[in-house]
């Protein structure tokens, strides 16, 4: 198994809440897959925080499922809600879905969420989990990927460079 939600929320718990709660704030969100082609597709898809993982669910046969039973690479951007103040920032994630077909796993996410059925069903690998946000004027991206930890870099409206944080 390669890096889970679970992973991530122990590595970086504070982050990963608050990527956890701008993602739940709203249903649906931005899926980018890949195409045969490599060209993307985005769709809209609702995201579960369940069993200390981040799940995908999608219809069966969906485009947007058969694109990750091919290439599992996906991005998913958080709505970004109503009005333009974006006061919790903006978040996304990036990494691998990997297709879970455990019909114990299935049946308890089904029961959990009350999804249709049938359905696929991703677990998500982080590979990278981005927060944009304005803080006291300041343009700050938080970053984290496996083995790397969590980086800030914020950036003035002067035109300076980004500068990233001393912690």
């Amino acid at each position: 198994m390669g890096n889970s939600w679970t992973d991530f929320s122990e590595a970086e718990p504070d982050f990963a809440a608050t990527v956890q709660q701008r993602f739940e704030q709203d249903t649906h969100h931005v899926l980018a897959t890949l195409r045969k082609d490599g060209s993307p597709r985005v769709t809209g898809l609702e995201v579960n925080f369940r069993f200390g993982e981040l799940w995908l669910g999608m219809m069966p046969n969906s485009r947007k499922a058969l694109d990750l039973r091919r290439d599992p690479r996906f991005a998913i951007h958080a709505n970004p809600g109503t009005g333009a103040s974006m006061e919790d920032g903006d978040v996304r994630v990036a990494g691998r879905a990997v297709e879970v077909t455990d019909p114990e796993v299935m049946a308890r996410f089904q029961e959990e969420v009350e999804a249709p059925q049938p359905f696929h069903l991703f677990r998500v690998e982080p590979t990278e989990v981005v927060r944009t946000g304005v803080e006291d004027d300041e343009l700050v991206v938080q970053s984290w990927r496996p083995g790397r930890g969590l980086r800030t870099v914020r950036r003035g409206n002067d035109d300076s460079p980004p500068r990233p944080d001393a912690a």
